[in-house]
């Protein structure tokens, strides 16, 4: 399966730059959105940002990401006491 990833870009210098990833920072590629600055928000997938989102999509993009890692917790605790 493959994601892509919502990441704020925080410095553009040509095709390269770098993002916040999750408070992490990544270096990625604009080669396929030239058009991107500092404080837009972008889908990131192999280091390249794919798409230029909203604000909006990118957070609700990532609160779903939490959600299904709370799911996944809560299953793999449940598999663990299943198993005991």
């Amino acid at each position: 399966m493959c994601l892509a990833i919502p990441a704020q870009v925080v410095q553009k210098d040509g095709e390269k730059g770098y993002v916040n990833l999750g408070g992490a920072r990544k270096e990625v590629m604009f080669t396929f959105t030239p058009e991107v600055e500092k404080g837009d928000w972008v889908l990131i997938h192999t280091g390249f940002a794919l798409n230029v989102i909203s604000e909006e999509d990118a957070e609700e993009t990532l609160k779903l990401f939490d959600e299904l890692g709370t799911i996944q917790d809560e299953m793999e605790l449940e598999n663990k006491n299943v198993e005991q």
